[in-house]
């Protein structure tokens, strides 16, 4: 009973909540995702938790330095990997498991979903996870959609096949090649508990995203900051599902 009155209060709570999306332009209304078929952006939680992703990886380089300043603050993050990319650097995506990080379906070879067929999203989503599956062990379902593409159809099928939507609530626009500082100023200034925040180790320009770590971990930390891994922040908080 006292769990029921809890989510009910929780659903109340989240259907008053208005916060702005980063890549929206006004305000979002938030919904309570009772239901694996919601895609999730944040969590609702009295905790100072928060959620590290990078998509894209692995790459050969960039990863790496990733891993370096997650390891020497004690860190774990999510990564949305890329199947092909898995296939060309499987040593990469093992260092990421064995260093105690979660990895997500990002498809086989990031195709925008609104322009491949049903069809064609269950076989980058199957190629995806056999390459994680022959390199780790392990079939990812946390699913992060290339460009944050979804609709409600969709959003039914990727549910039926058993895999989580996961979106992001802060967006550090870090493949644009955004300076070190930009980043982190966009997360610092931005972030609050429950946030999923948004980055990428593999970026077609400058790469800057550890430099950005270096700064936004211990700044966060010092603020009381607690990072954990989607799955965890998922189990230790309310998901939230954007309405728009």
């Amino acid at each position: 009973m006292k769990k029921k009155r809890y989510r009910l209060v929780a659903l109340v709570a989240a259907l008053l909540i208005v916060v702005s999306a980063p890549t929206h332009t006004g305000a979002a209304q938030v919904v309570f995702a009772d239901t694996s078929d919601k895609p999730v952006w944040r969590v609702m939680t009295d905790e100072k938790l928060i959620a590290l992703t990078f998509d894209d990886g692995p790459h050969p380089h960039n990863t790496d330095a990733v891993l370096a300043v997650l390891a020497k603050y004690d860190v774990k993050a999510t990564f949305f990997e890329i199947g092909r990319n898995i296939e060309l650097y499987p040593d990469v995506t093992r260092r990421v498991v064995a260093a105690g990080h979660e990895i997500g379906n990002h498809t086989y070879h990031h195709p925008h979903l609104s322009r491949v067929t049903d069809e064609t999203l269950l076989e980058e989503l199957a190629a995806c996870g056999r390459a994680a599956e022959v390199t780790v062990g392990t079939v990812p379902v946390l699913f992060r959609p290339p460009e944050g593409a979804r609709t409600a159809e969709r959003g039914k099928l990727l549910g039926n096949e058993g895999y989580r939507q996961i979106l992001w609530s802060v967006d550090t626009n870090d493949w644009r090649g955004r300076s070190a500082e930009e980043i982190s100023r966009v997360v610092l200034r931005s972030v609050k508990p429950g946030d999923i925040i948004l980055m990428h180790d593999y970026v077609a320009r400058r790469f800057q995203g550890a430099a950005a770590l270096e700064t936004v971990i211990p700044a966060l930390q010092k603020e009381g900051y607690r990072f954990v891994t989607v799955s965890e922040l998922l189990e230790l908080g309310t998901p939230l599902s954007p309405s728009w």
